[in-house]
This record gives structure tokens, sequence and C-alpha cells, in this order.
């Protein structure tokens, strides 16, 4: 796995913006980010200027971020998008209180793109929105902070890679323990190699969720603009059970717990185990605690086989919240000299082959991980001064958007293998699936005719 910094091919990001800035380079400016100005740029360059940022969906997690990022000191929440006009207003209210400053109401999120003088784009709207989104607000000239997961299929997540290849602007995914201290702490323990070889890798995530029962087809609500909330996904009539929330659990727009929640944890499994891409991947599972709309999985199963005799599965229970190892979200390590125990939050502890107690790394920061909107404010703000850093100074992200690809794709890949029963060979080197048909057809997704993704 890459840990370079997203313009590794370039000396530095500040020197490529004074190079911008000076003598014939500033002509090309449209051909490298066609929607930065030399006032963009001048204000990247000081080391005290704010970046701007526009928010796009800020119902819940959104709202959270907008929040958080007006409590930075060098960040502006300069305009806030979304398709629901009292989630809009909410939001705009909660930064003004936070910052004194009232950000624009733009409903439509490509108007926002079209202010200059704007820097980034944090998305926080549903998946099937999230890397188009990425992908127009790069073409746009803005970095990106993107929820994740950073893709509702596969395909979408190479175009983000190739997007970002393109116009070599900085795309964060939101996985925001790769910033937190004892988090990073505890994965340098495992390459340094305190359990020895880590070999197997075992991650999960419990809740209890409630039914969301058979939804009636009903009149689009006067506060929301559902043509645009569809967005890339093909046209379907509005029912009265899927948003804001319950989107998740249809394939149409969601991609189910195994992305909701399952993306941080094998992210750092990928992570830990310094594992790119799996060569083969199964995955059991299905909706049944209740008989309702509900399409994914509320319980599953994903094993995934890499090079090297590394094996790592995930375990998501939507709908029974019996913890595992004492805790609702987490990630073990098993490995040659003992075994390193996450709990999802930002402490650790580490067990020699006689289970044996020998480190009890401790955090005194709350964190809820089944709180959906704000689990850990303070410590997600080290990941979002990590994207600020990385637009000011260049600074490596701890989660660029080929990373953030690969850890999403090792959930895609489980729920592929479910939904076409069949268990995966896969090309270790690109990640991707080898002699399926079945298979393959989940590879992208249909598009509402003008709303297809491209580089």
């Amino acid at each position: 796995m890459s840990n370079n910094p997203i313009r590794s091919t370039d000396p530095s990001r500040r020197d490529f913006l004074k190079k911008t800035l000076t003598g014939s380079a500033a002509l090309a400016i449209g051909g490298v980010l066609p929607g930065f100005t030399p006032k963009s740029y001048a204000r990247i360059l000081g080391a005290n200027e704010k970046v701007r940022l526009g928010f796009m969906g800020v119902n819940s997690r959104g709202l959270a971020l907008a929040g958080n990022f007006a409590l930075q000191p060098n960040c502006d929440v300069v305009t806030i998008s979304d398709v629901d006009t009292r989630a809009a207003e909410k939001c705009i209210h909660a930064v003004a209180k936070i910052s004194g400053t009232k950000p624009k109401n733009t409903p439509d999120f490509r108007k926002a793109l079209e202010d200059k003088d704007m820097d980034g784009l944090v998305v926080a709207a549903p998946d099937h929105w999230h890397a188009p989104a990425a992908i127009l607000a790069s073409k746009a000239g803005k970095h990106v902070y993107l929820e994740k997961p950073c893709s509702h299929n596969p395909n979408e997540g190479e175009l983000l890679v190739a997007v970002q290849k393109k116009y070599k602007n900085v795309i964060q995914m939101g996985n925001q323990r790769r910033s937190w201290p004892n988090v990073k702490q505890a994965i340098k323990e495992i390459h340094d190699g305190v359990i020895g070889r880590p070999y197997f890798a075992k991650g999960w995530y419990t809740n209890n969720r409630a039914s969301i029962g058979v939804g009636k087809a009903v009149a689009v609500p006067s506060w929301l603009n559902y043509e645009l909330w569809q967005g890339p996904a093909p046209r379907r009539s509005y029912k009265d059970n899927v948003i804001h929330y319950n989107w998740h659990w249809f394939w149409h727009w969601g991609t189910g717990e195994a992305l909701n929640n399952g993306t941080h944890m094998l992210d750092l499994m990928r992570w830990g185990m310094q594992a790119e891409y799996p060569t083969r991947v199964s995955s059991s599972g299905g909706r049944y605690r209740y008989q309702d709309d509900w399409e994914a999985p509320d319980t599953q199963v994903i094993n995934l086989e890499f090079p090297d005799n590394r094996f790592m599965t995930w375990e998501g229970r939507s709908c029974n919240s019996r913890n595992v190892e004492g805790s609702s979200v987490g990630v073990s390590f098993y490995g040659e000299k003992g075994t390193l125990e996450y709990g999802g939050g930002n402490a650790y502890k580490i067990y020699d082959l006689d289970n044996k107690l020998i480190k009890d790394v401790k955090n005194d920061l709350p964190i809820d991980p089944r709180n959906k909107m704000d689990p850990s404010q303070a410590l997600d703000a080290t990941h979002f001064q990590n994207f600020i850093s990385a637009i000011k100074s260049g600074t490596p992200l701890a989660s660029d958007i080929l990373s953030g690809h690969q850890s999403t794709l090792l959930c895609q890949l489980g729920n592929i293998a479910l939904r076409s029963e069949s268990i995966l060979d896969i090309d270790p080197k690109t990640g991707r699936i080898k002699n399926n048909k079945a298979a393959q057809k989940f590879w992208t997704r249909d598009y509402e005719k003008g709303w297809e993704p491209t580089v």
C-alpha cells in the first residue's frame, strides 16, 4: 500500500503553486486545475489564510462535518448545498452560530462549484452521489473531502483514481481513524513487529436497527428536490421509507452495512497487514431479522484471502447488538507472537501468545461508534487538519483516493460475492474479478441518461 503524497510526482505542493503563479506558468493554470484562479492559488500559499469549503449533503453526517470544519481556525464554511431545504437551513444556522458568518445557501452543489474562490467540496450525500459529485468537483478545480465509501461500485472507484491523476487535486476519504494518534501508533506497532508477522485479522460491526417496514408511494414532500437527490441513479418513484437514512439498505442508492460501517474496519485491517488487493473473496449472509423492504444483508460475513498467507474476515450484524471482544465495533490482528486488539476508539491492547496483557493504551476522549452523525468530534478534527494541510502545504494525505478505493473495494467485492452467489478469484495486482460473468455485472451500474460520471 502506498503512503506517498498525493502529488508524489511533484517536488512539493508549495513549489507547484509558486511555479503556477510566476512567469509563463501562470498561463497554464487552466490546463492544470481548470477551476482555480490566481487568487485561489495566492490564498492557498498564505500560511495563515483559511481554506474555503462548500458542503454537499448536510442532513446528518454532513451537518456534523460542517460544524466541525467550522470550528477549525484555518477553515471557512462558505456554501451549504442540500436537496432538503430544512436540513440546509438547520446547517446554515449551526455554522453561523459557531463561526459568526452565515454561509451561502446554494441548493444545487453544481452551482456552488462555479465559485472560483471556493477551494474544496465536502461530500456527505448518499452513496450513489459520492463518486459523481467528487468527479464534478475535481473537474471544477476543487479539492474534495469525500465521506466513505468513496464510491457506489468498483468502476466509480477506478474513475476517481483516474480523475485525481488527471486534475492533481487533493481527494481525502473520510476514514478518519487513519489520523487518530493512538490508532496510528497501533498500526506502527504492528508494522514494527510487536505481534510478529500478522497473518489473520478479524473485524466486526454490531447494531440493533429497527425494521424499515414496507414503503408506500406518496407525493414528494415540498421540502425535497427529489430529482436532484436521485441525480445519477435511474429514476424511481418516491416512497415514504427511503429518505433520509434507509436508502443505505437499497442497492439502487446504498451499499449495505458492509460499506456503511465495514469500510472503516476493513481499511484498518488492510493498513495493518500492509495488503492491497486480495486473491479470493467469499461472503455469506442475508436479510434475516425482519421481512420488509430492506434489500442488503442485515447479517453478513466477508472473507478475503491475500498473497503471502494473509487472511481477513469481517462480520456485520445490523439487528443484533451483542458486542464482540467487549466492543460494538473493532478489529483484532493475530500474529506469530501475539494479538493486537482494537475496539473502535482511540485505544488498543496487546496480548502475548499466553493471552497475557502486555500493553494497554487508553484514550480519554468520548467516542460512540454507533452515533451515525458525530461519533468522535475532537479526534476527527485531526483528519480534517490533514486534509487542510495537504491543500495548503502538500502534506501527505492520511487517506489518499487510491488507498480509499482499495479499502472500499474490499467491501464491494464482498457484496458482489454475496449477490452473485460465487467465490471470486481476484487479480492481486489490479483488484479486478477474473473469469466470472455473473459477478462482473456488479462492477458498475446503470445511470440516468446524461448523468454518467466520466474522466
